[in-house]
């Protein structure tokens, strides 16, 4: 699988053209890499911000993605079915493991709103953050602030465990990497219980998900071919930096935005290859809204998660009050704690067609708008705390691994 590593500005807002021209270096062999920053070398600085569990009432709640409670139609997706043959080829229940977590976690009620952040255990893991000595740094090591989990596509399901949480078949379908036994039931600890993961590396327990895409001329799913997941930071300085808290809950994007996607349209999906040529494709579909890829190039798709915390919350009532995008190379004052940013590189092994797709958020207006994606974060503490510490705060390239060489 070959990824085509793009870069946004630092510390401003999600770009609205991930991978345009102006922002990419190519090296000799023409693959898209980021500009060089440069080496800055920082100390650790404690930042531990205590907080309630209630919160302020949500500034853009507006943006919140409520799903109404199930009906029995809805065990289906509320996008597309998919076919017979796609399902005998890629089943829409999860793992064993997870149908073993969804049996232990039918009685759980999941929370919502404004959920805190277990302060015990975050008090700790910052407390083993500001104590880990960085790890000496092999030669030849890059300099982009950036470590990494490389994703295979794990199931698929009308659920939504952050948005709906248990309530089963209440969303429209969507495409899980990552923890294979995630459903509506999950909460945070079936994170840490039911391990078995489609990411490396294994520490990575998280769960990542999308809107499920969808062939126009099938009605077939397609599913990614590679799902790279970026912890980074967008900022050219790394000072008080600190690692993400498990059981962090965000959502990148819109489901309710319908809005053509036309070529230069922001939201749209991109072609990524090897060698020179036309991010936007060499033709789009017929309505418009998806580039038709020459050469090499696949669709790919670019979504940036916001990088400041409020210290005090994992969740928010829309998922998004609790976390803000750096500007002017800093944090807000509401939201003071710098995280690694997740970046989501999103790979389908598709290259267009005249009829287009279509995604399960948006079935009637077939355009690439309403993406978004979800992140329920669970890592093993001490592997998110060397890799942030090694690779975020003190500049430096990594892999799955650590250190990339």
């Amino acid at each position: 699988m070959s990824y085509t590593s793009f870069r946004e500005p630092d510390a401003s807002p999600p770009p609205s053209r991930p991978g345009l021209p102006g922002w990419l270096a190519r090296n000799k062999l023409g693959v898209a890499i980021s500009a060089a920053a440069a080496v800055v070398v920082v100390a650790s600085a404690v930042v531990y911000v205590t907080g309630a569990a209630a919160g302020p009432e949500p500034s853009n709640a507006s943006n919140s993605l409520a799903y109404a409670s199930p009906s029995a139609a809805q065990a289906e997706s509320l996008g597309a079915a998919p076919s017979a043959a796609a399902s005998a080829t890629a089943p829409v229940t999860p793992s064993t493991a997870a149908t073993t977590s969804s049996a232990a976690t039918t009685q759980k009620v999941p929370k919502t709103g404004w959920i805190p952040v277990d302060n015990t255990a975050w008090k700790a893991q910052v407390d083993a953050y500001n104590a880990l000595k960085i790890d000496p740094v092999p030669a030849g090591v890059g300099n982009l602030a950036e470590f990494r989990a490389d994703c295979q596509y794990s199931h698929r399901l009308p659920d939504d465990p952050i948005v709906a949480p248990g309530l089963p078949g209440a969303s429209h379908m969507h495409s899980f990497v990552g923890n294979k036994a995630v459903d509506a039931h999950t909460v945070a600890q079936d994170l840490t219980k039911f391990t078995a993961t489609s990411c490396k590396p294994v520490q990575d327990h998280s769960a990542y998900w999308v809107p499920t895409l969808y062939d126009n001329a099938t009605g077939k799913p397609v599913e990614t071919t590679g799902f790279r997941v970026y912890y980074r930071s967008h900022l050219q300085d790394s000072t008080g930096q600190m690692p993400m808290p498990n059981g962090m809950r965000m959502i990148s994007g819109d489901a309710k935005k319908k809005t053509p996607t036309p070529r230069g349209a922001s939201g749209q999906f991109y072609c990524a290859f090897y060698g020179p040529g036309d991010l936007d494709g060499i033709a789009r579909s017929t309505n418009g809204n998806w580039p038709i890829c020459g050469g090499d190039a696949t669709l790919h798709y670019m979504m940036r998660f916001p990088d400041c915390w409020d210290g005090k919350h994992v969740d928010s009532p829309n998922h998004k009050d609790h976390v803000a995008y750096a500007a002017g190379n800093a944090c807000p004052r509401s939201h003071p704690v710098k995280i690694p940013a997740i970046t989501f590189d999103i790979q389908y092994g598709v290259k267009g067609t005249p009829q287009g797709y279509y995604l399960s958020s948006d079935k009637e207006g077939k355009s690439a708008s309403s993406m978004h994606g979800d992140a329920f974060v669970m890592w093993d503490v001490t592997t998110m705390n060397k890799r942030t510490k090694n690779c975020v705060l003190q500049r430096r390239t990594c892999d799955n691994y650590g250190y990339q060489k």
